[in-house]
């Protein structure tokens, strides 16, 4: 366990956030070099794949429920200094994802082709979706027991394990053209395998983390006669993690509704959004790795109600990944095509491509100070407020989307426009709620804090 309520918390937010920055590029690496492989099967496939990819978000919306609401109440159980309540919390949501992990295969299996046929342009690219999708569920449903086992440690503190479990997924890097082109085998699996090659990466990744928790000095422990549910925890871990959940639903709709929009122009203009988004995700991780530092720091100081220092927390990390992000757009807007060129050579999926990212790059800044309120909510363990300026971006963005995509000269660079406005929007409605959050919850009375430790 690290103690993040002692010494230089600009020192520990850069500390951590290089192996969480490692660790989300070879995560985001990864899907990239699936697409590479992908790309070769040809516009229908790329497209098929990044309208299944999209479910992702729905699923990353259940897993947030459950990481997030682990992250806040065991980091700020460790404020308090009470390891018994940082272990229940963590038995906990095991027993939490086990449950939902098995919900979203039956669910998933279910689904995948409707879904996919409700934003595809084309036959083959459903084809193409569906059995991506179906393949790669399995992956999805692990991430419920990854992503809480991962969320327990920065919770205490500890990112360098996940970083290196995270480093596990160059076994997808090396399946990918195993699975999906036959290299070495002569037998292609094409969309299937892209789909395969995650599920046996993330079921490794699960593996090792849970070995990982059974060395004897480790502050968690596992005690599988704490994963019966119980009300109480549950009502803790989803008070702050179905906010954040809905958080990441409305992305999946946000995304859902640019597929649907876009899809009349054919597959290659899903294709050159689905490889410009995956590109623009990757470049956006360093802002990320320092925004994601926010949540254990402020948890734990939050918790030894130090409001001074969580305070000190968001000012750091909400200027150093402003610093990043301006830096980042600079990089995106110089020859956005290069950026493309390594994954197709179709002139109309790079023409696409580029568009996007040249336009939507601008929306850098504020989607980085966009991260790092939501991760400061999370540690403060209320992330209704981030639920609420996501809501009004969905509103603002996806009703003018539908109506600009039923009128005669619809263009999709509208629909870019929108973004940059919408997400300024967000970022302003964000960074106003944390104030006035922050002012209402570092007043440390007897009875409110009090409540606050009930759960309440």
């Amino acid at each position: 366990m690290k103690d993040l309520t002692q010494g230089s918390v600009l020192s520990h937010a850069l500390t951590m956030a290089v192996p969480i920055f490692a660790g989300l590029v070879l995560v985001l690496l990864c899907g990239l070099i699936d697409l590479y492989f992908v790309a070769g099967l040809g516009e229908a496939a790329i497209a098929g794949v990044g309208a299944a990819g999209n479910a992702g978000f729905l699923v990353s919306a259940l897993t947030q429920i459950v990481s997030v609401g682990t992250l806040a109440a065991i980091s700020q159980a460790v404020g308090r200094k009470d390891r018994a309540d940082a272990n229940f919390i963590f038995n906990q949501s095991l027993g939490l994802s086990v449950v939902c992990g098995v919900c979203t295969l039956a669910v998933g299996f279910v689904l995948a082709r409707p879904y996919v046929k409700s934003v595809a342009a084309d036959a083959a690219t459903v084809e193409a979706g569906t059995t991506y999708l179906v393949w790669f569920m399995p992956a999805l449903a692990l991430q419920f027991a990854m992503l809480a086992m991962a969320s327990a440690l920065r919770g205490i503190g500890i990112v360098t394990p996940t970083m290196a479990v995270q480093a596990l997924t160059v076994i997808n890097v090396i399946l990918a053209p195993v699975l999906i082109v036959g290299w070495g085998t002569g037998y292609a699996l094409g969309v299937k395998g892209a789909g395969l090659a995650s599920s046996l990466a993330v079921a490794i990744g699960v593996v090792t983390l849970w070995a990982h928790f059974q060395q004897a000095e480790n502050y968690l422990t596992f005690n599988r006669r704490q994963w019966r549910p119980q009300i109480e925890p549950w009502k803790r871990i989803l008070s702050v993690g179905l906010p954040a959940g809905g958080e990441f639903a409305i992305m999946f709709a946000y995304m859902a509704a640019i597929y649907y929009a876009i899809g009349e122009f054919g597959p290659a203009a899903q294709a050159g959004f689905s490889i410009g988004s995956r590109v623009l995700g990757l470049i956006q991780v360093p802002a990320m790795a320092i925004a994601f530092t926010a949540a254990p720091i402020i948890g734990q100081n939050f918790g030894a109600r130090n409001g001074a220092r969580v305070r000190a927390a968001v000012g750091n990390v909400l200027i150093a990944a402003t610093v990043v992000m301006v830096v980042a757009t600079a990089v995106t807007q110089w020859q956005p095509e290069l950026l493309l060129q390594g994954f197709t050579q179709d002139k109309a999926t790079i023409s696409e491509g580029a568009l996007f990212l040249k336009m939507v790059s601008l929306n850098l800044v504020a989607q980085g100070l966009i991260f790092a309120c939501s991760s400061a909510f999370q540690g403060l363990g209320n992330t209704r407020p981030q639920l609420i300026s996501s809501t009004v971006r969905l509103i603002t963005y996806v009703i003018p989307t539908l109506w600009l995509s039923a009128r005669s000269g619809f263009r999709v660079e509208q629909i870019w426009y929108l973004s940059i406005a919408t997400t300024t929007l967000q970022a302003l409605l964000s960074l106003w709620l944390l104030s006035r959050e922050l002012g209402k919850r570092l007043v440390f009375s007897p009875a409110r804090w009090h409540r606050h430790c009930a759960g309440s």
